[in-house]
C-alpha cells in the first residue's frame, strides 16, 4: 500500500511556478482562442519537465467544448430541500446495494477502519451518492472538460492546476490519457476525486503498483478514507444522530456553528428520535434543521464538519451523512410537523431583499447555503420570528413589507 507522499505535491507545485507564463496568457474568451493557450500549455508543460509522450497523448486530441462551460453555469441540484433530495438520493435500490456492497468488501472495508479510521458505512455513503457503487463513473473526456475549465474565465486558476495534476498522474504511470474518462466537472474514479486531490491522497490499497480508483475499489474507498483521516475525521465518534425537538426550544442555538455538550441539549428537551434522553457522555453536538423548526432533526457531530469539507453543500452533506446512518442501521428519518418550502424564485427574492438589507447572503443563487443561513437567522431575530435559520412564507412577507 503507497501513497504519493510529499513528491508529487512538490513537482506539482514546482510545475505550476515553473508555467507562469501560461497562466499569465490565461484570460477570459474572446481575448485569447483556445487553440493559442493550449499551444502555450504545451510549450510551457514541456519546458517544466513534462515528458513529450505526456503532453501528446494527454492534449493531442483536446478540444473546447462550450458543453462543458454550460453546465458548469447551471448546475441547481442544490437548491431541492434536504427531504426531496434525500428522498431522491437515499432510495431504497441504493440502501440495498450499499449493503450488499458492505458485506462483500466486508475484509477489505475493515482493513481500511484500521488504518485510516474510518468506517464501512460512511465511505459506502459517498460511494453511493458519487458513482452508484462505481457503476457511473462518467464517459466524458476528463482532459477536454479540465482544459476547457482551465481555459474559461469563471475558475481558471482552480482548473489550470486540475490539468496540470492530470498530466502528472500520466506521467507517474497511475492512468493513462485514453482511461481519464469521467464526468462533465473534471473528476475522476469511483468516489469523484479531481487530479489534485487524486494525486496528493490516492492509496494504491490493492498493492498492483498504481492508484486506479477508476476500476479498483478498494484503492477508491482507501484513497476516500485517507482524504477523511486528512480533514479531521475521529475514529469511533459519531457523525450524525436523529433527534426530536420541543417547542420551546432556543431556535438560534440551532446552527452546525454552535457546538454544545449533550447536556444543554437535553436540557432544553431534546431527544433522541424515539423520546429516549440523549446520551450523558459524548462529543459536544449542534443541532441541525436543515428545513427548520418543522422539519427533520439532527445533531451532528465534529465529524459532520468533515462532510462539509468534502461537500459544503448543506443539502449534500447532510444526506450523505444520514445516507451512512441507514447503512449503518438507522430507521428512515421523521419529515418533521410538516414544511412548506419556498421555491427556488422565492429563495432567491430572500436572497436579493436581505442583500439590500446588508447581509452578506454568498451568491443569489436559491440555495439555501450556510451564508444564506446565517443571515435569515439575522433577519428572523431582527423580525421578532423564530429564528431556526430556515427561509419561510412569514419571513419573505415581513422582507417584502
Amino acid at each position: 500500500m503507497t501513497g504519493p507522499g510529499t513528491t508529487a505535491k512538490a513537482v506539482i507545485a514546482a510545475v505550476i511556478v515553473s508555467m507562469s507564463g501560461a497562466a499569465a496568457a490565461q484570460q477570459c474568451q474572446p481575448e485569447v482562442s483556445f487553440s493559442a493557450w493550449l499551444d502555450s500549455f504545451r510549450e510551457e508543460a514541456l519546458l517544466s519537465g513534462m515528458s513529450e509522450p505526456t503532453i501528446r497523448s494527454a492534449l493531442g486530441d483536446v478540444g473546447y467544448d462550450p458543453e462543458v462551460v454550460r453546465r458548469d453555469r447551471a448546475q441547481g441540484v442544490f437548491t431541492q430541500d434536504f427531504l426531496t433530495f434525500a428522498g431522491r438520493m437515499v432510495a431504497q435500490y441504493r440502501l440495498d446495494h450499499g449493503a450488499n456492497n458492505l458485506a462483500r468488501y466486508a475484509n477489505t472495508l475493515a482493513r481500511i477502519e484500521r488504518t485510516f479510521g474510518v468506517p464501512g458505512p460512511v465511505l459506502a455513503s459517498f460511494w453511493g451518492l458519487e458513482t452508484d457503487f462505481g457503476a457511473n463513473i462518467g464517459d466524458g473526456s476528463t482532459l477536454t472538460s479540465l482544459a476547457t475549465l482551465a481555459y474559461d474565465c469563471r475558475r481558471p486558476d482552480m482548473f489550470y492546476r486540475e490539468l496540470i495534476s492530470a498530466l502528472y498522474l500520466i506521467e507517474r504511470g497511475d492512468l493513462a490519457a485514453a482511461e481519464m474518462r469521467g464526468p462533465w466537472a473534471g473528476e475522476l474514479g469511483q468516489v469523484q476525486f479531481l487530479p489534485s486531490r487524486y494525486v496528493e491522497y490516492g492509496v494504491d490499497f490493492d498493492g498492483d503498483g498504481r492508484v486506479n480508483m477508476l476500476t479498483s475499489a478498494s484503492d477508491a474507498l482507501a484513497s476516500a478514507a485517507r482524504y477523511l483521516q486528512h480533514l479531521g475525521w475521529r475514529a469511533g465518534e459519531p457523525w450524525l444522530q436523529e433527534v426530536r425537538v420541543t417547542r420551546a426550544l432556543p431556535w438560534e442555538q440551532a446552527d452546525v456553528a454552535i457546538k454544545l455538550p449533550l447536556s444543554q441539549w437535553s436540557a432544553w428537551g431534546v431527544t433522541l428520535a424515539d423520546g429516549r434522553p440523549l446520551p450523558t457522555i459524548g462529543p459536544d453536538a449542534s443541532l441541525l434543521l436543515p428545513m427548520g423548526r418543522n422539519g427533520p432533526a439532527f445533531l451532528t457531530y465534529p465529524n459532520f464538519d468533515v462532510y462539509l469539507e468534502w461537500n459544503s453543500s448543506l443539502v449534500y452533506s447532510t444526506t450523505a451523512a444520514y445516507f451512512a446512518t441507514r447503512l449503518a442501521g438507522a430507521p428512515p428519518v421523521s419529515p418533521g410537523a410538516g414544511v412548506t418550502p419556498l421555491t427556488a424564485a422565492e429563495v432567491r427574492e430572500v436572497q436579493t431583499l436581505l442583500q439590500r438589507r446588508g447581509h452578506d447572503v454568498g451568491d443569489v443563487d436559491g440555495i439555501i447555503g450556510v451564508k444564506t443561513r446565517a443571515a435569515v437567522k439575522a433577519a428572523q431575530l431582527q423580525f421578532d420570528l423564530p429564528a431556526d435559520s430556515y427561509p419561510d412564507a412569514a419571513l419573505l412577507a415581513r422582507l417584502r413589507g
